[in-house]
């Protein structure tokens, strides 16, 4: 599939379990210019579709070319060396593999997979593939709830290949990060997405169930507040950024801790260390973040803008309305430069 043509758009939209979030994007050339953006929250899972209507009603978004991204326990991402064949080969020969890592029926999901390039940790005559099934229930799921407001499916992906596919569009943190093993670490509501990369290659992808909720139930238990009121004190902190820090400790280590797990896994799987971490995602804006995961992980930690090889069209869209909540906006701008 091609990048789109310079005419066209396609909508980028991450249906997360607290806000949904949309991306409008247009190719020109060589570069990639941000034409429309908005986000609702979602106050419980099954009104996701209103939320989704209501985007689209405050919105002035000139395409209903929607790609979007599926994650969760009904996604199995695995990275499994083979005997090296030829790339034509690769979809029947992984159906035969499939079975000893998928844990599902075959005839229940939809298989994808991918030559990863430059693998490390392999020996000779090997391959490292990357092989992705999704339960068909939640594809079908998710096409459906797009069709149900009006929106056309043009691709679904998973979420940490998103975060992926916009740090290697390029911009200063993915020149800082040439030639290295890094990690991409986005903070969600309900979850946080690890992604292990060189270049634009995944190597290692886990996704790690704690996140931004657990910050604000730690907030709302220690100030005795209600779950709104610690939500708006962890966004907006003011003068109590201290003290917060030092209330979101002990979260933020066992999230930090969970992460290194991670890298563990990779390094001892793959004879590669993963020498830097970039974090995004609304969780990364959490006062003391870096500084706690630079400790635990022993290497440099940073926060970076997901949107930041990305034009932002100023007639078209509240440019300062896109930067403050660029952080968050990793998965939605990854889908919006998709393919057709």
């Amino acid at each position: 599939m091609g990048l789109f043509d310079r005419k066209s758009s396609i909508l980028g939209l991450d249906l997360g379990s607290d806000c949904v979030k949309a991306v409008e994007v247009v190719k020109e050339r060589d570069r990639f210019r941000v034409v429309g953006f908005g986000q609702v929250e979602v106050p419980s899972p099954d009104e996701q579709a209103d939320a989704v209507s209501d985007l689209l009603k405050h919105c002035s978004f000139k395409t209903r070319r929607v790609a979007t991204s599926v994650s969760g326990r009904s996604v199995i991402v695995r990275f499994v060396n083979l005997v090296d064949i030829p790339d034509e080969n690769l979809k029947t020969a992984i159906r035969y593999e499939a079975d000893r890592y998928i844990p599902f029926d075959l005839d229940e999901v939809v298989l994808d997979c991918h030559r990863v390039e430059d693998a490390p940790g392999l020996s000779a005559n090997q391959m490292k593939v990357l092989l992705v099934a999704v339960k068909k229930d939640v594809v079908t799921e998710r096409v459906n709830l797009l069709n149900s407001v009006g929106l056309q499916p043009q691709v679904i992906d998973v979420d940490a290949f998103s975060l992926g596919n916009i740090f290697s569009l390029g911009g200063p943190t993915f020149e800082m990060a040439a030639g290295k093993v890094v990690a991409l670490v986005d903070i969600g509501a309900s979850k946080t997405v690890v992604n292990v990369v060189c270049g634009a290659e995944s190597y290692f992808t886990r996704e790690v169930y704690l996140g931004g909720n657990e910050f604000t139930t730690t907030i709302t238990k220690r100030f005795g507040l209600e779950p709104f009121e610690g939500e708006q004190l962890k966004r907006a902190p003011g003068n109590r950024e201290a003290e917060l820090t030092e209330t979101l400790l002990p979260t933020l280590e066992d999230l930090g801790n969970e992460i290194q797990l991670s890298f563990d896994y990779y390094e001892n799987q793959a004879d590669s260390k993963v020498e830097e971490v970039f974090l995004s995602g609304g969780g990364s804006r959490i006062p003391g973040v870096e500084e706690v995961f630079e400790r635990i992980f022993e290497r440099r930690t940073m926060a970076w803008n997901p949107l930041e090889g990305l034009d932002i069209d100023e007639g078209a869209v509240d440019s300062e309305a896109v930067l403050e909540c660029s952080p968050a906006l990793g998965v939605a701008a990854g889908l919006a430069i998709r393919a057709k």
